[in-house]
């Protein structure tokens, strides 16, 4: 019986023949992302801007009532708040933003909206799933925490790969990571799904599982750099990522598979994270082929840069053998 394989044994793509163009393609998405993150700005959840968060299900109706229910809030007078759709079109969230943070006056304000729904959307079968609050102080503290957990995961791990290998492949892999996490970022930025802690758990899970596609490339790069000393390195560097193909595409389509499970018929509370993921997933892979492993040859990487350099001993040595050879009859 013989085995399906999505990759045959021995494959001859010419991946680096696209890597200009995937390059100019790469730059103009992540400048584009920047873009949307500072026009549009990212829909901050509860947990980043403060405030409260009511998860609210319709079970009488197909689609929640979201323009009227925006109407009885304002008149609650509770200051601005946001109605939005999530998950299936009968769910809503409420999310508004607190003055303070007293437990108590908190505590009053989830009262009253939690009371007039139940009572005024009895017969939508108006449900209350759950409710978030967050302190203003803490949501600070919480984003600030978050950015910076990115940005050290991302240096660290730029450090050990420059400790593992050479000062390009920690370049090129850091490179690779800002380009998966902008991107997502302006995803986001486009869509307007929730951002949230869950999104940061996300993407610090992108940075590992895109650091883990890159490993597997750039030590194939390493060991045939050593074992083709004459190769040319575009031709090196297709070798090495076609050896590792099969590892590749087997590994994302079985994420793939589970994520995109989820997206389908998953709850909506981990939907942002499950698109972020899948997001990532794709664009992880993508840029361990056409972002990491080009950058080594624009930053010099060839067959002698894993050749030790030979001692002023030992050139000299060299030399004298090579004259006493030449003079031998």
């Amino acid at each position: 019986m013989k085995l399906l394989k999505l990759v045959p044994d021995k494959t001859n793509f010419g991946f680096m023949r696209w890597r200009k163009l995937a390059m100019a393609i790469s730059i103009i998405t992540i400048v584009l992302s920047i873009v949307l993150v500072v026009t549009r700005g990212l829909n901050f959840g509860v947990d980043f801007v403060g405030g409260q968060m009511i998860q609210v299900t319709f079970d009488e109706v197909a689609e929640a009532p979201v323009g009227q229910l925006r109407a009885d809030i304002e008149t609650l007078d509770l200051g601005e708040s946001t109605i939005q759709r999530f998950g299936e079109p009968n769910q809503v969230s409420v999310r508004m933003r607190l003055s303070g943070d007293n437990a108590d006056e908190v505590d009053a304000v989830t009262q009253r909206v939690t009371s007039m729904i139940t009572t005024k959307y009895a017969a939508q079968g108006a449900r209350i799933d759950g409710v978030d609050s967050v302190s203003g102080k803490v949501s600070e503290e919480l984003l600030s925490t978050g950015v910076y957990s990115l940005v050290f995961a991302m240096l660290a791990i730029a450090v050990y790969i420059w400790f593992r290998f050479e000062w390009q492949f920690g370049v090129a892999a850091l490179f690779a990571l800002f380009h998966d996490v902008v991107l997502t970022f302006g995803f986001f930025a486009l869509t307007q799904l929730e951002f949230n802690l869950n999104i940061i758990a996300a993407l610090l899970t992108i940075i590992g599982y895109s650091l883990n596609d890159t490993i597997v490339v750039f030590d194939r790069v390493r060991e045939n750099l050593r074992k083709y000393r004459k190769m040319d390195m575009i031709a090196l560097l297709d070798l090495s990522t076609n050896e590792t193909l099969a590892r590749t595409v087997m590994t994302s389509l079985t994420m793939l598979i589970a994520l995109l499970a989820l997206l389908l018929i998953g709850p909506g509370v981990i939907f942002g994270f499950t698109a972020a993921m899948t997001m990532g997933v794709v664009v992880g892979c993508y840029s361990s082929v056409y972002m990491a492993t080009p950058i080594l040859i624009w930053l010099g990487v060839g067959p002698h840069s894993f050749v030790p350099e030979s001692s002023p001993a030992d050139r000299a040595a060299a030399k004298l053998k090579e004259g006493i050879d030449g003079a031998q009859p």
